[in-house]
């Protein structure tokens, strides 16, 4: 392991949250330079990338250096798997987590044991800056296993203080008999899979209002202002996001403070961000919306340089906290639809539907090829109570709304409620249908 990281001065973990933009800076810059000095002398993809870019960890002068460096991406992790971009020995390697790996070869993620306790710390920070309290039970709904929520979760909730409920996800029946049995004060889970367990509490004729649930943390999936307002209307809870991605650590990289819920503080002392123009790579000054690309700061077993996270966001002063904040996530390059020329991501879809009190939050975007033209069907629920008769006119109120503020003509196709899959994790929004070119 190369050297000794460096800690803040004389500044507690609990007040590096509120400490000067200059104190920030100062230590990025220390752990910037062990960080990638870290990865150059012990992950040989990285000798070899840095190498081929003409640039070695000494050239790191100011922050801004950094864009000398390459990016690394999926491609690059997957191409090393599955433990190439292991900076110490396995003997050092606390715990391994992957991906699905629906895509391809799983990418696979590392932790020592310093690198576990700094995740708890950030988790706990971030649950404690959404409102959790130590004295609070908390039921964690995200998946356990080789995904990172569950147990960056669970870790987090207990170095906070808090009573933790493993729940983990599916079992929707489950999970609402521990909910109200157990009776805890906040829920960790994906905001999709938080209305299915919504949907499921109304069909058993239960007040998803009356529980004891008074905090969501959700994760994990891009999420609107729209489906803020809609849980926290149903649930009479603060809902705020909390973020995060297994190559850079686990959930707990970002999180929005419940007394602003104005954007995502990063934690700046771990994660240096970027935001760049998703084509060209280059830099984009602060409030400039791009691709969201983290380097770590702090991690042992697997420093990670300029990852391209695919996430669309820009980056803001501070407001509850001085490190600066990232714009809730309108979507992902990887997601981005493109029709007949104009470019549109599920979240648009969704603020849409959200607007017409027929329909639910719950729908699927299906693209599909007739002849040489792409066609876009809107898949959505109507809200339980809406008669069908009721359901041409809602479809045909979203048609103009997505006409009118997207500018597409697409299909809207209103559904019986609960006639669409649910999702027990993260939510499937967009179905490509189209033959591969």
């Amino acid at each position: 392991m190369t050297g000794v990281l460096p800690t803040p001065t004389n500044t507690p973990d609990s007040d590096i949250e509120f400490a000067t933009r200059d104190r920030i800076s100062t230590l990025q810059l220390e752990r910037l330079r062990w960080s990638l000095a870290h990865a150059y002398e012990n992950v040989p993809h990285y000798r070899r990338a840095f190498d081929d870019a003409g640039v070695h960890p000494s050239d790191l002068k100011d922050l801004r250096d950094l864009a000398k460096f390459p990016f690394t991406t999926k491609k690059e992790l997957r191409e090393n798997y599955p433990f190439g971009m292991f900076a110490v020995p396995q003997s050092q390697v606390a715990r391994i987590h992957a991906s699905s790996g629906t895509t391809g070869w799983p990418t696979v993620v590392g932790y020592t044991a310093n690198d576990i306790s700094n995740w708890a710390d950030l988790v706990a920070r971030s649950l404690r800056a959404g409102g959790v309290k130590p004295t609070d039970k908390v039921h964690v709904a995200y998946g356990y296993g080789l995904f990172t929520g569950g147990l960056g979760a669970h870790y987090g909730a207990e170095r906070l203080g808090c009573t933790v409920i493993p729940m983990s996800g599916g079992m929707t029946d489950r999970q609402i008999q521990l909910i109200t049995d157990f009776e805890p004060d906040a829920i960790l889970v994906t905001p999709s899979y938080m209305l299915t367990i919504v949907d499921a509490m109304i069909t058993k004729g239960i007040d998803p209002a009356g529980t004891s649930l008074r905090t969501g943390v959700f994760g994990a999936e891009p999420w609107t202002e729209e489906m803020r307002t809609e849980i926290e209307q149903t649930l009479d809870m603060n809902a705020v996001d909390i973020y995060g991605l297994s190559e850079v650590m686990g959930p707990g990289v970002a999180m929005e403070c419940v007394e602003t819920k104005d954007g995502l503080h990063i934690w700046e002392d771990h994660f240096y961000p970027e935001v760049i123009d998703p084509v060209t790579g280059e830099v984009l000054p602060d409030g400039a919306e791009g691709e969201l690309v983290f380097t770590s700061l702090s991690k042992e077993a697997m420093p990670i340089v300029r990852y391209r996270t695919r996430d669309l966001t820009r980056l803001l002063p501070g407001t509850a906290r001085t490190m600066r904040r990232m714009q809730k996530v309108t979507g992902r390059t990887d997601d981005m639809i493109i029709l007949r020329g104009v470019n549109l991501f599920p979240t648009h879809i969704e603020e849409l539907i959200l607007a017409v009190p027929a329909l639910a939050p719950q729908f699927q975007c299906v693209l599909e090829r007739a002849g040489r033209m792409d066609t876009l069907t809107v898949m959505v629920e109507a809200r339980p109570g809406v008669l069908s008769d009721q359901h041409s006119a809602a479809s045909g109120t979203l048609q103009k709304l997505i006409k009118n503020r997207i500018g597409v003509t697409v299909t809207v196709d209103v559904v019986a409620p609960a006639a669409l899959e649910r999702s027990l994790g993260k939510a499937r929004r967009l179905i490509d249908n189209r033959p591969e070119a």
